[in-house]
């Protein structure tokens, strides 16, 4: 059984660039294999793990987090060999410069998205940020032979080893949301050890960055009487709002809002609570902007659940978590799940 911090490692040096998650489905239904009655890959390569509950007339419990990551596509291949791209989900072209990269081609190519070196910047422009348009992905080769090895469509992936920090930290590319993923798999660990009456999907769903498109398929296919989405939040950072951003080794972050079902959020502090489960409390004024929003929509409405792990530097080539925050949730929403048959 692999340890959380190794499991995430590992999901974390997998590529599944958001609309490309075929890349990493079989992976990840062999992780969930070893812990549910049935998987399956859909369609759209959302990957889809059951658990039998043990009661004659079972309820249904569905526990989404997505595992598509922020990416490049390639939109342009110049005659000096030199890739044009655009951003696959929300990507602040301040953070990718000089950035070493995987174009995944007909095969896969070392890349490195260049710049003008700041000598040959004109002093007016030497204080403004470069724009994506302005950078070119480098793979080292002429004209005719990048256009033979990569097409214009193509994926392209960050590279960032996972580097292992004090106080059982990592950093690394695609936290956001493989860390959700590995808190899919502490979820099922915990279920193994309880009885549990509910039949229990854990989903790890796909393009969420380009509009939560796998969980409105999840939902609809699923009908269920609960829902738990596992994402990131914010993590603390210098100079941004208290209320918006949550320490990491706090605990997950259980969200409180208009779209989030008030008695099961109340329930699952309360056992938080109870068992000593390290938790802090996310204001979520909108539709969080989470898979949550399709959950409390989907047919005639799935009461919903939001947990969430803290994150620093969301949505960049290097994110960085607590490994306990993400052990955490899983302990919460797998005992608040064990619990439904004694309410």
């Amino acid at each position: 059984m692999m340890e959380c911090g190794e499991l995430l490692k590992e999901l974390s040096e997998i590529s599944a660039v958001t609309g490309r998650e075929n890349m990493a489905a079989e992976k990840i239904a062999g992780l969930f294999r070893e812990y549910c009655d049935e998987v399956r890959i859909d369609a759209f390569y959302n990957v889809i793990g059951l658990k039998k509950g043990q009661s004659e007339n079972p309820g249904t419990v569905l526990v989404t987090a997505h595992y598509d990551e922020i990416g490049l596509i390639v939109t342009g291949i110049e005659d000096s060999g030199f890739l044009r791209f655009a951003a696959a989900g929300g990507i602040d072209a301040k953070t990718i410069g000089a950035m070493e990269v995987t174009v995944h081609g007909s095969k896969d190519l070392f890349g490195v998205i260049g710049t003008k070196p700041p000598h040959l910047i004109p002093p007016e422009d030497a204080d403004k940020t470069v724009k994506m348009e302005d950078m070119r992905i480098d793979i080292g080769f002429d004209g005719p032979k990048a256009r033979e090895l990569v097409r214009v469509g193509d994926m392209v992936s960050f590279r960032f080893p996972v580097q292992e920090l004090l106080n059982k930290r990592l950093a690394g590319k695609s936290m956001d949301n493989r860390s959700g993923v590995a808190a899919l798999v502490e979820i099922l660990k915990e279920l193994r050890k309880v009885r549990h009456e509910d039949n229990v999907y854990v989903v790890a769903t796909v393009q969420e960055e380009l509009g939560l498109i796998g969980a409105f398929c999840t939902t609809y296919n699923i009908r269920a009487d609960l829902g738990i989405v596992i994402d990131v939040c914010h993590g603390d950072m210098p100079d941004c709002p208290s209320d918006e951003v949550f320490p990491l080794d706090k605990g997950v972050a259980v969200a409180v809002g208009p779209i989030l079902n008030r008695k099961h959020t109340r329930a699952c502090i309360r056992l938080a609570e109870d068992e000593r489960i390290p938790y802090q409390v996310d204001p979520e004024a909108s539709d969080t902007g989470t898979e949550a929003a399709v959950h409390a929509v989907a047919r005639e409405g799935i009461p919903v659940i939001l947990l969430s792990i803290p994150s620093k530097y969301m949505h960049t080539p290097v994110e960085l978590v607590a490994i306990d925050d993400i052990v955490s949730t899983g302990r919460l929403a797998a005992r608040y799940i064990a619990g439904r048959g004694k309410e």
